[in-house]
């Protein structure tokens, strides 16, 4: 495990000083002792973290590879087909006490078409400016906002599908919308629960923020 000398030292930071925010080099005589002891303190829990999460991804990495090879072990020997949609499998242990779930989902994004959506979408707004759809305005509204990355929210925008409106205008939207989806890859997923006094499963938190 690296200590705080350590890191100095990987950083070329040369002995008995300590870098700055904008990259000076303070002599550690300069820097309070308050100072000094703060970073003694994050530099050993990032330490730590960092530990943690390489632990963490080689634990999901084993996990998956334990969960495909049994896959392809029942398949062969049994035939048995166990992968459901998409290749999600669902493992329970022989008492029924604990459960691994392997996931596989899609990652959606919206190609230029978004765009056409999103005109048709504001033609609608303007059409029912001076009519009694308020909520559905601002439900749309929101639905186009993008985060700091500039990015859209993919579940709102799809949300708008499930509202039934009687208009061509926004009928015409919503094609738009379901043409410009396309998947971008997938992500696996690994849960792990354990079933309580009650006989619910419960997730076993492989997240060191939820232990």
């Amino acid at each position: 495990m690296e200590t705080s000398a350590e890191t100095r030292r990987i950083a070329g930071i040369p002995y008995g000083y300590m870098m700055d925010p904008v990259g000076r080099l303070i002599p550690e005589s300069m820097v309070s002792e308050v100072d000094r002891l703060r970073d003694q303190v994050v530099q050993e829990i990032v330490t730590k973290a960092k530990a943690q999460s390489k632990a963490l991804r080689e634990t999901r990495i084993t996990i998956m590879t334990d969960v495909q090879a049994f896959v392809e072990l029942s398949a062969e020997r049994w035939q048995a087909k166990l992968g459901g949609r998409k290749g999600n499998v669902s493992l329970t242990s022989f008492d029924g006490r604990y459960k691994v779930q392997l996931a596989i989902s899609d990652r959606m994004t919206f190609s230029e078409g978004i765009h056409a959506a999103k005109a048709l979408v504001d033609e609608c707004i303007t059409e029912w400016s001076t009519g009694s759809r308020n909520e559905i305005k601002v439900l749309v509204q929101d639905a186009f906002q993008v985060d700091k990355e500039g990015t859209l929210n993919t579940h709102r925008i799809l949300s708008l599908l499930r509202l039934e409106i009687a208009d061509d205008t926004w009928n015409r939207a919503m094609d738009a919308i379901k043409s410009s989806l396309v998947s971008t890859g997938s992500k696996s997923y690994i849960r792990v629960y354990e079933r309580d006094s009650l006989g619910k499963y419960q997730p076993i938190s492989m997240d060191i923020a939820d232990a």
